[in-house]
């Protein structure tokens, strides 16, 4: 297939070289071009709205000379608190262009964790919607909603800015799991995220003519990478929608109707999409992904190549990436591929000596690197230590804390991680947070939460507890506490309550004498048995799914540890045992096992009337 080869080509560039175009621009110049070029291009759409490249221009325009009215200027923090919309494309350009910094906040975050974020960037505004910002924290900002202040920024001029922001200036900053209870804040700036849209660009060849597939969630630095990537070079951006993205076999079918030609998925989704069959006339000519350690290789019928990308949120989005190829490779997992343009990549030591045949940590240096993390001197100095290789003044790398060797062919083999932080559901989850998060419940004397993985590439959180002399509670209880602190993701699958942790001769913590999560987790409240044929087999569903000996029918499905990906096992299994189709969507909305039977049976009462109905026509017809 030809862009395997070109692919592979660009690939081969030596370490650390620069494009002269990766100089040209910010992102936010990049994409005024285009607007220029090509003013009636559909620029970005999410099937019920959609915006050109001239009217996203002059959107952003307007609302970039209003935040530079209200004090948005080189540097300021602005935070963007909206829903993956274009409204949310068009406020993240005008940020850019006023010279501000933007930092996503998940609307699906806690209210305390998003105003944490606010504090800790500094962040002088935010900006919103009016349905979404009625139920947001209060504190030193501003907020601004582009509904509600509609009149004010359409009255501002259409006129690019002149911000004078430069590539030594902050783009955005996004927070990532911390090991003290709260998320770190990354600083990123424009000179590396446009190293990244320009090698993007080459690799990838891409040109006005694709349309690529935007899926991540705001808080997730791959967002960054899905957005600014097609918008600066002119391409369409078509954001899917949630019960799109979040199940493998919606997700196909929406990527072959809309055309997509190029996506990215994170790795569990990307591996489940893999499994399926594609229709030869499949538009996609690149699926992209990342986040995780990726365990599969692509089938050689699938009509795209898939391309594997590794990269810390420290260091703009993408370090190294690489073709996968088709078929296997003996115990060996696919690599990560090579530095991208601009990119140092060292396998060092303890020393910080290279490693030429083993084991070594990856250091990362060169365009990509971000300044480093707001308001931590002390990690930033731990993190981004001083690049012995480099003869550039002040050249800084990034110790990732990740290990790898070198392949024979050039290439990275990933073998793990130096400490505890893991990954799931393609998030960075520092597990000492969320203990230390828990440890401030009053039932909670002490706690230690691990991942486990009881099916590959499903990992889950399980926290074990030391209850206060006295204290009660329930995992319901417990999860509904998290959930109010912390994202959904890092919220455990199982509470194991012990009366100690166990301790090796040496004092530390005895992971391998830990209990069986099974036989000692907290049970959950109010257990009500199923009173209804179809509760009956919907509980057979789910209890295995998540690991219970029972479920009752007052649970909820996403309060056990449900999440989207388990969402879609349940929905297949559903189609298979009732013979209805139950959507991602509603099993958002009924989640408990009294509200999902009460679908379902409306489903069936549905399905038996309609052929009911035909049966009638069909005797109609007959006897005319």
């Amino acid at each position: 297939m030809p862009f395997v080869n070109l692919f592979s080509s660009v690939a081969e560039i030596r370490v650390g070289s620069v494009l002269s175009s990766q100089r040209a621009a910010c992102v936010h110049e990049f994409v005024a071009q285009r607007a220029t070029e090509n003013p009636n291009a559909v620029a970005v759409s999410n099937g019920q709205e959609e915006l050109s490249y001239a009217e996203l221009d002059r959107r952003a325009n307007r609302f970039a000379n209003y935040l530079r009215s209200i004090g948005v200027e080189r540097n300021v923090v602005v935070g963007l608190y909206l829903d993956r919309s274009p409204a949310m494309v068009v406020a993240a350009l005008a940020i850019l262009k006023a010279g501000g910094a933007y930092v996503p906040l998940d609307p699906i975050h806690p209210v305390e964790r998003l105003a944490f974020m606010l504090r800790d960037s500094n962040a002088s505004i935010v900006v919103s919607m009016t349905r979404l910002a009625e139920g947001f924290p209060s504190g030193e900002w501003q907020v601004v909603t582009l509904d509600g202040d509609a009149e004010k920024i359409a009255a501002m001029s259409d006129g690019r800015p002149e911000s004078g922001v430069g590539f030594d200036d902050l783009a955005y900053i996004i927070y990532t799991s911390g090991s003290t209870g709260q998320p770190k804040g990354v600083e990123l700036i424009h000179s590396g995220l446009s190293n990244l849209v320009c090698w993007h660009q080459r690799a990838f060849r891409v040109t006005p003519a694709d349309r690529a597939g935007a899926q991540s969630t705001l808080g997730f630095d791959a967002a960054v990478w899905e957005m600014w990537s097609y918008l600066a070079s002119g391409a369409s951006l078509h954001l899917a929608d949630d019960s799109v993205r979040n199940d493998a076999i919606t997700l196909r079918d929406w990527i072959v109707s809309r055309r997509i030609t190029i996506s990215f998925a994170a790795t569990v989704m990307a591996e489940r999409l893999l499994r399926l069959d594609w229709p030869a006339e499949t538009a996609l000519r690149f699926l992209l992904t990342g986040a995780d350690t990726l365990k599969v290789y692509p089938s050689p019928r699938l009509p795209f190549v898939l391309v594997n990308n590794y990269g810390p949120t420290e260091c703009t989005v993408v370090s190294t990436s690489g073709v996968v190829p088709a078929g296997s490779a003996a115990n060996q997992a696919p690599s990560i591929g090579r530095a991208i343009d601009g990119v140092e990549i060292y396998i060092l030591d303890q020393r910080q000596q290279q490693v030429t045949g083993g084991v070594g940590e990856i250091y990362i240096g060169g365009a990509g690197l971000g300044r480093g993390y707001r308001n931590r001197p002390d990690l930033t100095a731990e993190r981004f230590v001083p690049n012995p290789f480099s003869t550039a003044p002040g050249a800084r790398m990034y110790r990732t804390g990740d290990l790898a060797r070198w392949l024979p062919n050039g290439e990275i083999a990933f073998l793990g991680r130096l400490d505890e932080q893991v990954k799931v559901r393609g998030y960075r989850v520092e597990p000492s947070e969320v203990s230390t998060v828990l440890g401030q419940h009053p039932a909670v004397q002490t706690s230690l939460v691990v991942a486990t993985e009881d099916e590959p590439g499903e990992k889950q959180l399980v926290a074990y507890l030391v209850l206060s002399p006295g204290a009660t509670v329930s995992a319901t209880a417990l999860r509904e506490y998290l959930r109010q602190r912390v994202p959904d993701y890092m919220v455990p699958a199982a509470f194991v309550s012990i009366l100690s942790l166990p301790v090796t001769e040496q004092g530390k913590v005895d992971r391998a004498a830990l209990p069986s999560v099974n036989g000692n987790r907290l049970s959950d409240e109010a257990y009500v048995e199923p009173r209804t044929l179809v509760e009956e087999e919907l509980v057979k569903i789910l209890a295995p799914l998540l690991k219970l000996d029972r479920v009752g029918v007052n649970d909820n499905f996403f309060l056990l540890g449900g999440h989207s990906l388990l969402g879609t096992q349940v929905i297949a299994r559903v189609s298979e045992t009732f013979g209805v189709d139950l959507t991602l969507l509603k099993l958002f909305d009924h989640p408990t096992v009294a509200e999902m039977s009460a679908e379902i049976e409306d489903l069936i009462m549905a399905k038996v009337d309609s052929a009911a109905q035909t049966g009638r026509a069909g005797e109609h017809n007959a006897s005319v």
